[in-house]
């Protein structure tokens, strides 16, 4: 049976409310979540209630909040939207990220540099490629070679890499030649390129490929869980999604199994729940293996402030940790006082 989110009292016996559905939407972040039904966009709370409405009807994607401001792309270029769903940046960049530590990546002409919340350039465009910062520190490519600034523009690691990552841990993916290894903040190879693949560290742990077997290692480059998984994901929350044959379980920091492969897809744990599928369904499990919400949904994505995005038929809502969907009204009082397409 579907459960909704609903405080009405039972006493009352009204009808019962219809779920929040949409035609798209994204994970929550700094309390609200981008929904989307046909082209009209806009932005709900953890209780669904219809919080920001984008005002220009040309804009056609939008991103999560990231210090109060929301990348959006009306026509062919992008800019930000403020929490009222105008325009605090306006339209002007090819690209554009994601706010992170103040500062935002964007492409203004053929270059990528650096803007505040202000919109003004504090990095000028100079770069082939930027990431966002993380941990005080973001990519940059210069040419066919990558490196890190900080958050003066100042290089900290030149570019001298075939391919780099953003940090993590005070650790970063880099390549040499045809292998990976890791980089600390200083530039300073720790951990030597002898990976044929390797991925950030996330709870002390990064996974790293050799041939085309699987394994964790620690900081100091120690193998702590030995390469011979078919596939595993990366850890979150002290368990790691592995392939064993056709069924998928969940490693420990030790490498045991913590939950027996049998499920079709297992998803990364977030806020104590992984998304997992059975049969062609998806519902939550917690870290010791139990069913806390039944497969009953088309997809589903990780826990985000307390609420996942989940698939019903053709249609995108949202649950709470105990598989109730929220309820609400949506867009619908909006209807009545202008069309949208």
């Amino acid at each position: 049976m579907v459960k909704f989110i609903n405080s009405d009292s039972i006493a009352q016996a009204s009808p019962m409310p219809s779920p929040l559905l949409f035609d798209s939407v994204s994970d929550f972040s700094e309390g609200v979540a981008r929904v989307q039904t046909k082209s009209r966009i806009g932005y709900i709370d953890r209780d669904g209630a219809l919080r920001i409405t984008v005002a220009d009807a040309n804009v056609s994607v939008a991103l999560g909040y990231a210090d109060s401001l929301a990348v959006a792309r009306a026509g062919d270029y992008y800019g930000y939207l403020d929490r009222q769903g105008h325009w605090a940046i306006e339209v002007q960049f090819r690209q554009a990220k994601p706010f992170s530590e103040g500062l935002a990546a964007v492409q203004g002409g053929t270059k990528y540099g650096f803007i505040n919340l202000l919109g003004e350039w504090v990095i000028e465009p100079q770069f082939d490629l930027a990431e966002s910062f993380v941990e005080g520190l973001a990519v940059v490519k210069l040419g066919d070679r990558y490196g890190y600034i900080d958050a003066q523009g100042r290089s900290v690691i030149p570019p001298s890499f075939r391919d780099a990552w953003s940090f993590s841990e005070a650790r970063a993916v880099a390549k040499q030649d045809q292998q990976y290894g890791y980089l600390d903040p200083t530039g300073q190879m720790v951990i030597a390129p002898r990976y044929d693949g390797a991925f950030s560290f996330s709870g002390g742990l990064a996974r790293v490929r050799q041939g085309s077997q699987f394994g964790f290692i620690d900081p100091s480059g120690q193998m702590v869980i030995g390469a011979n998984l078919a596939f595993a994901s990366d850890f979150a929350e002290g368990r790691a999604a592995v392939l064993v044959g056709d069924k998928w379980g969940y490693l420990d920091t030790a490498g045991a199994l913590a939950i027996a492969p049998q499920f079709d897809y297992g998803a990364d744990f977030s806020e104590g729940l992984a998304a997992v599928q059975v049969k062609g369904r998806y519902g939550y499990i917690n870290r010791q293996g139990d069913w806390v919400v039944a497969a009953s949904f088309s997809n589903a994505g990780p826990f985000v402030e307390g609420r996942a995005r989940v698939q019903v038929d053709h249609q995108w809502g949202f649950i709470d940790p105990t598989g109730h969907l929220l309820t609400g009204p949506g867009f619908k009082p909006l209807d009545s006082q202008d069309t949208y397409p």
